[in-house]
């Protein structure tokens, strides 16, 4: 009895010991992984505290301030409700539906399966769903674009390959897009249609990624508490507004979509009718170089002579992270709404949960897409949000 005691001491000392070295390692991990974007979350010093001009979310719209957590509950509740007022308001949510399989295919180190199911009520459409080999609820990445195939590695399109890249690295993702209006050239979302859209587009786009978010959260491979949505330009503007409006979302990433409003950048175009202008067809005057107010239609006219601006939205992501994955229309002069975010976070007592890189151009290279690996890989795999 005596050497069968010694004998359970020294096992369970030596996995004590095996314990300690396998948490060592998984926090030397971690920390090299944070070390490699920690410096996208600190503003540079002409930027840091810089407000700007924007309205403070940390006010109710009766110039009330703001001044603890459950304070911000109720200033959050009022930005959704205000906001979702002038957009429209969403119809249930679509859940527990399983997607039909129209076709599938092996790439790589996952399986691509072609997939069609409902993401508007009475609206199907058809993306692609990556699963990586291996058993297990994994993290996952909802990519948004004018169609699924790019992000899904399907074309040439260099650097917008974002879903293949994250299913290679073991991500299950679902790539969808809006190939009909895009071939159509009317690019977004309307409900229950173009003649009668009751919501803004971009807050159908939003509505639309919270049905596909219940639709892949519901898969056995998916583990539904990591679910981040990204997407680069017209798919930055659509993840922005999903993962701001929708709270499931467990992180975002927004590739040079114009953060905020801005009259001046013609790419920077929330005045459109397929955006935040809607109006019914036929349209007119549409591409237009400026967002001046006098010409603009539908909702924006109303939101740039109220002062609101998108500061807000992205305030409503407190405290999941997010990651501004900067070109040529979101500079470094966007840390001064982006500065709005860290101060509610700051409330929430949170830090390092805004962040921003930067490139000359529009188009991601290679650098910003290691960047926005580098983030999913800490807040999707090694960190709980």
């Amino acid at each position: 009895m005596l050497r069968l005691s010694v004998l359970l001491l020294l096992i369970s000392g030596f996995s004590t010991v095996l314990k300690s070295q396998t948490l060592e390692g998984i926090n030397e991990i971690e920390n090299l992984s944070w070390s490699a974007i920690e410096p996208f979350f600190s503003p540079p010093p002409e930027y840091k505290d810089n407000f700007g001009n924007y309205r403070s979310p940390l006010k109710f719209y009766n110039g009330r301030d703001v001044i603890n957590p459950s304070g911000w509950k109720k200033k959050r509740e009022e930005i959704l409700s205000t906001w979702h007022g002038m957009m429209g308001k969403w119809p249930e949510f679509i859940k527990k539906q399983k997607p039909e399989i129209i076709e599938d295919a092996r790439i790589d180190n996952y399986i691509r399966y072609k997939i069609r199911f409902n993401w508007l009520p009475g609206q199907k459409t058809e993306g692609y769903l990556l699963v990586p080999e291996g058993k297990g609820k994994r993290p996952a990445v909802i990519t948004v674009y004018y169609e699924p195939e790019t992000s899904a590695g399907i074309g040439d399109k260099e650097y917008r390959d974002f879903a293949h890249q994250l299913a290679k690295r073991g991500y299950v993702t679902l790539s969808i897009g809006t190939a009909e209006t895009t071939l159509a050239k009317t690019y977004s979302l309307y409900y229950p249609d173009i003649k009668n859209s009751s919501m803004q587009p971009l807050s159908v786009l939003a509505y639309a990624a919270a049905n596909s978010w219940y639709m892949l959260s519901d898969l056995p491979e998916v583990d539904p508490e990591r679910i981040g949505i990204m997407g680069h330009s017209y798919g930055g503007k659509w993840a922005m507004f999903a993962s701001c409006l929708f709270e499931k979302f467990a992180c975002a990433v927004w590739s040079d979509p114009g953060i905020v409003f801005d009259d001046s950048r013609p790419n920077v175009n929330y005045w459109e009718p397929w955006y935040l202008g809607y109006y019914p067809p036929p349209w007119n005057n549409t591409w237009r170089k400026t967002g001046d107010i006098e010409g603009a239609k539908g909702l924006y006219p109303k939101l740039r002579a109220e002062g609101f601006d998108l500061h807000e939205l992205h305030a409503l992501m407190a405290p999941r992270p997010f990651l501004v994955s900067g070109g040529s229309e979101d500079g470094p002069a966007r840390w001064i709404p982006l500065n709005h975010s860290i101060e509610v976070n700051r409330l929430l007592g949170y830090e390092k949960r805004v962040a921003m890189t930067n490139r000359p151009e529009h188009s991601p290279d290679a650098e910003s897409n290691e960047q926005i690996y580098s983030f999913f890989e800490y807040f999707l795999k090694l960190v709980e949000n």
